[in-house]
């Protein structure tokens, strides 16, 4: 066999979890789970899995997906992704409220809804949504060799005292009458590893094969393959259980699986290099003897556990033995932060994908559709979005708060690298102090940073001269902070650009006027809070960059805004 060029893992960088692989023909696609960022769900494509391109965002109306309300980190949470039939299937789930960390996130109740949409290419149109079931999360449709198609996903069980995580169930889809029946069984408890979730069967030489998440998506989480002859079990589990995690304790994990006892913290991630919090996985073939694993991971910033550009996508290759089990190309834990294949299907080329040094992106709105990197929180845009009003500009209608989950009007994109720097330029008239606009850096709700313009202290008629404020407004776990406190700056001018860098996990704001260059304002902030490690009560998503206009008196505000760049090395 030819040995081919080795991929970069990541191969999708900056929050881009819950990847689901799929192949048709010559082609591979992933979808990764969005939460509360609407559109809901992104469908890569590559060819030779090096060079990956943002190719449909399905869920891109409101009839197909309505997350005003929703919780941050709720919403879409991992989708699956199968063709079969002449079409693809797309399975996700919309998390209206679910708990929240430790101990709450393992009891109460999770309002999670699953459906499933299609569309004959994948560009779409998708399909309306068919509601299935709200017994668990992380489901996905599998179609067997014989016609039959099944529903698999985990079931969730709030009483206090339970095992929540209360195992894989398996159910059977009526692909005519669009609805699930028959009766439902528990397929596989999962391993004293525990939250075994996100299942995926997978069918070859009569073997079933399923394989699921479990140990939890922080530093613990692994990847678990079992297979039966029957669809609905007996599950024998693997024998390197778990097959993929980024725990250097192998040995530790393997105690764990035969003592029944509670999973152990994972090691300081810098003692073993690589990525971390592997799991989550899913495969496709790459030839008959070879196939592909695509699963999440994080990379932690240099001296904390915490990893700011989310979970993102990695591969690694696995080889079908005589046992008929996939094992692993790479023994020990799967950090690999290369993908080495051996088939030579996966080929050189000289384009570069998004993680790569020297990466810069602008929207410049000069009219619509624009860009699919740039997403909406919860609900799609509507009139408070403005292309036409300003030919080259977008106007932002401020409507509620930058801590509401239901009308914001923000506009942003995924940061993907630890050194980036973004820009824009903004011509904003606030009248008094409840109307702001301006650059927004966030994770969610409760943890984000605006380097924001606002209207004058006073309430009243606004002079032709008036001087308005710029300041950062953060919010620190929920709590609001003023990191200038009376030191904000007063400008007299209505149009400014506004810029943030971050270096060495800290960023620092700055604004330019016509008259002046570059200023920086403001502290370096600790970007490391913007993770989930950070978030409160449990965050699953990732930093964002983005323009907002907030208007918390009513009275609708607008903001315009001229382009936005954004670049990482």
């Amino acid at each position: 066999m030819n040995h081919s060029t080795p991929i970069q893992n990541p191969i999708l960088t900056g929050f881009n979890p819950d990847p689901s692989i799929c192949r048709v023909g010559d082609t591979f696609f992933i979808a990764v789970s969005t939460f509360e960022w609407f559109p809901g769900v992104r469908i890569y494509s590559s060819q030779n899995l090096r060079d990956w391109t943002l190719v449909a965002t399905p869920l891109d109306r409101l009839s197909q997906l309505n997350m005003a309300g929703n919780p941050s980190s709720g919403g879409i949470w991992a989708p699956c992704l199968s063709w079969a039939d002449g079409q693809f299937w797309l399975i996700y789930t919309d998390v209206k409220s679910w708990a929240g960390s430790p101990p709450e996130y393992r009891d109460g109740f999770k309002d999670c809804h699953n459906y499933l949409v299609t569309s004959p290419t994948i560009e779409g149109p998708w399909s309306e949504p068919t509601y299935l079931n709200s017994s668990g999360f992380d489901p996905s449709l599998f179609h067997d060799d014989d016609g039959r198609k099944w529903f698999v996903n985990m079931i969730w069980d709030y009483r206090p005292g339970y095992n929540s995580f209360a195992g894989i169930v398996l159910q059977e889809f009526s692909a005519a009458e669009k609805k699930l029946f028959g009766p439902r069984k528990n397929i596989f408890p999962g391993t004293s590893l525990g939250l075994t979730e996100a299942p995926h069967l997978y069918k070859r030489r009569g073997w079933y094969y399923l394989m699921t998440a479990e140990g939890g998506t922080s530093y613990n989480h692994a990847v678990t393959l079992t297979r039966s002859r029957n669809i609905d079990g007996p599950y024998e589990l693997h024998p390197q259980t778990p097959l993929l995690t980024s725990v250097k304790d192998i040995e530790g994990i393997k105690k764990v699986l035969a003592q029944g006892e509670p999973a152990p913290r994972s090691l300081d991630p810098f003692v073993y290099p690589g990525l971390q919090k592997a799991g989550h996985g899913s495969m496709a073939p790459l030839t008959e003897n070879e196939w592909v694993l695509a699963h999440l991971c994080a990379r932690p910033m240099t001296d904390t556990y915490r990893c700011p550009l989310g979970r993102e996508t990695a591969l690694q290759s696995l080889i079908w033995k005589d046992d008929d089990w996939p094992w692993p190309n790479r023994p020990g834990p799967s950090t690999a932060v290369v993908f080495q294949s051996l088939s030579a299907l996966v080929g050189d080329t000289s384009k570069k994908n998004l993680g790569n040094p020297g990466f810069t992106w602008r929207e410049d709105f000069d009219g619509a559709p624009w860009s699919k990197e740039l997403q909406t929180l919860r609900v799609p845009a509507d009139f408070r979005y403005d292309l036409q009003s300003k030919p080259g500009w977008i106007g932002l209608t401020g409507a509620e708060s930058p801590t509401s989950t239901f009308r914001q009007t923000l506009l942003a994109r995924r940061v993907q690298g630890f050194t980036w720097q973004a820009e824009t330029r903004m011509s904003f008239s606030p009248e008094d102090f409840q109307q702001f606009a301006g650059l927004v850096v966030r994770y969610d709700e409760r943890t984000q940073f605006l380097l924001r313009l606002q209207g004058p202290e006073e309430i009243g008629n606004l002079p032709e001269k008036a001087k308005f404020r710029l300041g950062i407004l953060g919010f620190d776990d929920g709590k609001i902070v003023l990191p200038l406190g009376d030191q904000e700056v007063d400008i007299d001018v209505r149009t400014l650009d506004l810029g943030v860098d971050m270096t060495k996990g800290h960023l620092q704001f700055r604004y330019r006027t016509k008259a002046k260059g570059w200023i920086s304002l403001g502290p370096a902030i600790d970007a490391s809070i913007l993770s989930d490690d950070y978030a409160s009560p449990l965050g699953f998503t990732g930093m964002f960059v983005g323009l907002g206009c907030f208007d918390s008196s009513g009275r609708g505000a607008k903001a315009y805004f001229d382009w936005l760049e954004y670049s990482h090395e």
